[in-house]
């Protein structure tokens, strides 16, 4: 599997675009916020020859879902999430007004994605890890073979997720992350919704959260 980063809208969220050799690919967290961003999503799918089947989002927090609108637009997707996130996601154009930003009303969701939940596109796995305490609804996507999750805004380089806004809970989050992604093999490459990657063995032995 491929993994491209790119790094969108005021907020710097993390977008991924995950491609294998079948040529399909799946989005996580589309947070591209305008025209110009839009154009650089369309641009590395294109230059890859890569053909859209999946729009994943960790959660639904207005950063992680500003590209949404103009991914099923483009690419006729719906996004895939958990279903406690659907109130983030029907507030998220008031939410985007108190950051005095704008965005398009996010699409419905195709269907809503459980804990350990198999996802599958192309000839790729991703195991669904339902990790509350950011957000109500918080999952992680694990691949397994690629040695890789992507964590959203459970678990950062150094640090965790905020716990102060509606849904998140400290305890919770702590108690997700050491049981659903402390619980990953050492060398498991975390990708996080914003900032660096780290591996979740750097992470029990310097983050000053867990340690």
């Amino acid at each position: 599997m491929e993994i491209f980063k790119l790094v969108f809208s005021p907020i710097q969220v993390n977008t991924y675009v995950l491609a294998d050799q079948s040529g399909d690919c799946a989005i996580i967290d589309c947070g591209c916020y305008d025209r110009n961003e839009f154009s650089m999503l369309v641009d590395l799918i294109e230059s890859k020859n890569l053909q859209p089947v999946l729009l994943l989002n960790t959660h639904c927090h207005l950063d992680h879902i500003f590209g949404n609108r103009f991914v099923h637009e483009k690419y006729k997707l719906k996004p895939w999430s958990n279903e406690l996130e659907e109130p983030n996601r029907k507030n998220a154009v008031n939410h985007a007004l108190l950051f005095g930003l704008s965005m398009d009303t996010p699409p419905e969701p195709a269907g809503f994605i459980t804990d350990q939940q198999e996802i599958v596109f192309g000839e790729t796995t991703l195991l669904a890890l339902f990790v509350p305490g950011h957000t109500a609804g918080s999952i992680a996507f694990y691949s397994k073979s690629d040695g890789c999750v992507f964590t959203g805004d459970a678990l950062f380089a150094g640090s965790i997720g905020r716990t102060d806004l509606p849904g998140g809970n400290f305890d919770t989050l702590l108690k997700s992350i050491r049981n659903k992604l402390l619980t990953l093999p050492g060398q498991t490459i975390v990708y996080s919704g914003h900032g660096p990657e780290t591996t979740i063995e750097r992470e029990i032995n310097t983050n000053k959260y867990l340690t």
